[in-house]
């Protein structure tokens, strides 16, 4: 899926959602890192994800595994996972200077 369409999905302007694509791909795994330090804080019983063929894939593989494992650490359910992306990089994942 290329940024023009996500950014019509998105209602956003195209060079917006291509700052973000291309700020997430710089950062892929340095994101990576700080989300598998996050499940590992969280999860009772951490189990990190195998490589999923890439930088992009690798991170959100492990974005989506520590998401799933604060939900059933806290039991909150029905919250939407960016959200919880949210939450876990304190607003930050695609503002620059993020992750330290």
């Amino acid at each position: 899926m290329g940024f023009r369409r996500i950014a019509g999905w998105l209602g956003r302007p195209p060079e917006t959602v291509r700052g973000w694509v291309r700020r997430f791909a710089a950062r892929a795994e340095a994101v990576r890192r700080q989300f598998t330090v996050l499940l590992r804080a969280v999860a009772v019983d951490p189990v990190i994800p195998a490589p999923a063929g890439g930088a992009w894939a690798d991170a959100l593989a492990v974005i989506d595994a520590a998401v799933t494992a604060a939900v059933t650490r806290l039991g909150v359910f029905g919250v939407p996972s960016w959200v919880w992306v949210s939450a876990m990089s304190g607003g930050r994942l695609l503002a620059p200077g993020w992750p330290a």
